[in-house]
């Protein structure tokens, strides 16, 4: 073999090898790149998650066998105020007399409960997302006997319906059911 055939032949294995370095090399760096990509995405893309307090709220249940007919209790539900209320026979009636021509937001009691003697619903405003007056004691009830958003004027018949005001739609009425004598299960 001859010095330039031996020159050659060392050229090109040093070629080849260098070759097989640089691709490794790419390779790696690209490697490198995806999995840094990935580390700082993924944790973008889990806050988007709710939270563990937000899971642990998804449902709640609450004892309500103690409220007496006329009383009121305002529970947590998804960081909302979520009205309990047992009615009186009066409210009750009050409520299932209301003509549906009169309402803004057309719904009979009946399709807002599942039992006569609780009302459940989400108590805010959705005029704007005020907590409405009425689950005290003094609290001023508005016009109809149950619950006045003071910010704008809305006011809410006993069965948290819409009557007077800006707000366009009735207190929204969560999931719920009775689990057991005097326990519901909201959400």
């Amino acid at each position: 073999m001859s010095d330039a055939q031996n020159a050659t032949s060392e050229g090109a294995s040093e070629e080849k090898e260098g070759g097989d370095r640089r691709d490794f090399l790419g390779m790696l760096t690209n490697a490198t790149l995806a999995v840094g990509g990935v580390a700082f995405v993924w944790p973008l893309i889990d806050s988007m998650n709710p939270s563990q307090d937000v899971l642990a709220l998804a449902s709640i249940e609450q004892d309500i066998s103690a409220l007496e007919p006329g009383q009121a209790i305002t529970v947590t539900w998804r960081g909302k105020a979520v009205f309990i209320r047992r009615r009186t026979p009066e409210e009750i009636a009050e409520a299932e007399a209301v003509a549906l021509e009169d309402l803004i937001d057309p719904q009979t009691d009946a399709e807002r409960v599942q039992n006569p003697e609780y009302l459940i619903m989400v108590g805010v405003c959705t005029h704007l997302g005020c907590i409405p007056l009425g689950q005290k004691d003094g609290d001023s009830k508005g016009e109809f006997g149950g619950w006045f958003c003071p910010c704008h004027g809305s006011h809410y018949d006993t069965s948290g319906r819409i009557r007077k005001g800006p707000a366009p739609t009735n207190l929204p009425v969560p999931d719920y059911e009775f689990i057991e004598e005097g326990v519901v299960r909201i959400g």
